[in-house]
């Protein structure tokens, strides 16, 4: 259970189509993730397989179903949002049998699942308490805990982090994670954090206005994407894109490479440079370089160990095996 299948999806609102006509295949037991900057479409997208949003044409199908006109609560569905709209009256318990009490289930089944769904999240200390006396973390494994009671085919997760600090976010992306591999449904969910999106799925799918740029899992995202926008969207920090003389060299309009695969000199390279900014981060230093002919500060990876400092002529060589060649409509070229 929890196959979804988008067939020529569009959505308008008005004469504005934000979603242009698109395919998508999510198979069952996969956890992918909508990722893209503010506005490409990614949470639209995801109402409109819950059921929140109305289609302007294509189909959905879920589980071999067309749920295109399927109302939201009938969909198998379970969301859960950036807000984690948990009643603030309510215990922990009741927030989290609050679906079962409303679909009717009696109270021995809704005790059973409530604990069955806190055991699994690391709740059970907390069942008596209210909302208000939990952490951020916490609040977000209650929403979780509501939709896990109801069995859903699939879970939807609208940037459900948003709201952490950085810590918490690591921690919970973590246990996301981990609940994934417990319950093996599938998840989507809608993250602009790059970051996320490479350490949480199985499948990516990278949207710029309303359209898909790439499907693939991550590694493939990272390294072979198959345009420009992938290329400087997917990875932290992002592709080194260069033009001009540099490119031209390669028999390219542009040449994008990591900083990972920047190796630096003080002595000789292929390229000349001078640090603007040296981040230091213990085993990780990163360098911002200026270079002639280049727009943009250059990103590269180092050691911890090196000392370079702001000012300092340095040399730069790519690994020629690791340089991505764009043409000039931005695609790859092979």
């Amino acid at each position: 259970m929890g196959q979804i299948t988008l067939n020529q999806i569009t959505k308008s609102f008005g004469d504005v189509q934000v979603i242009p006509p698109l395919d998508l295949e999510i198979n069952e037991g996969e956890f992918v993730v909508f990722v893209g900057p503010s506005g490409c479409g990614k949470s639209t997208l995801l109402r409109l397989i819950a059921g929140l949003e109305d289609v302007s044409s294509g189909n959905i199908t879920i589980d071999g179903r067309n749920a295109t006109e399927v109302p939201p609560a009938k969909r198998g569905l379970a969301m859960v949002f950036q807000s984690y709209a948990l009643y603030p009256h309510m215990s922990v318990r009741k927030n989290i049998a609050f679906p079962l009490r409303m679909a009717g289930l009696d109270k021995a089944a809704q005790k059973a699942k409530v604990e069955a769904a806190a055991s699994v999240l690391n709740l059970t200390d907390y069942l008596e308490r209210r909302p208000g006396q939990l952490s951020g973390g916490q609040r977000q494994r209650v929403a979780i805990g509501r939709a896990i009671v109801r069995e859903p085919s699939a879970f939807l997760f609208d940037e459900p982090l948003s709201n952490l600090d950085a810590a918490l976010r690591v921690n919970m992306r973590l246990e996301i994670s981990e609940l994934h591999q417990t319950l093996k449904t599938t998840m989507i969910y809608v993250t602009h954090d790059q970051v996320e999106a490479m350490t949480m799925a199985d499948k990516i799918v990278v949207l710029q206005a309303g359209f898909i740029e790439q499907v693939g899992s991550p590694l493939e995202l990272y390294h072979t994407p198959r345009n420009k926008f992938v290329a400087g969207f997917i990875g932290s920090p992002k592709m080194n894109l260069m033009e001009g003389a540099l490119a031209a060299e390669y028999s390219a309009e542009t040449i994008g490479i990591r900083p990972e695969h920047l190796s630096v000199s003080s002595t000789e390279g292929k390229w000349s440079a001078k640090v603007t900014v040296s981040e230091h981060l213990g085993s990780d230093t990163f360098l911002y370089v200026d270079m002639d002919g280049i727009s943009e500060p250059v990103t590269v990876r180092a050691s911890g160990e090196v000392g370079y400092r702001h000012g300092d002529q340095i040399y730069l060589t790519p690994d020629p095996e690791k340089i991505h060649r764009f043409d000039m409509q931005g695609l790859r070229v092979a």
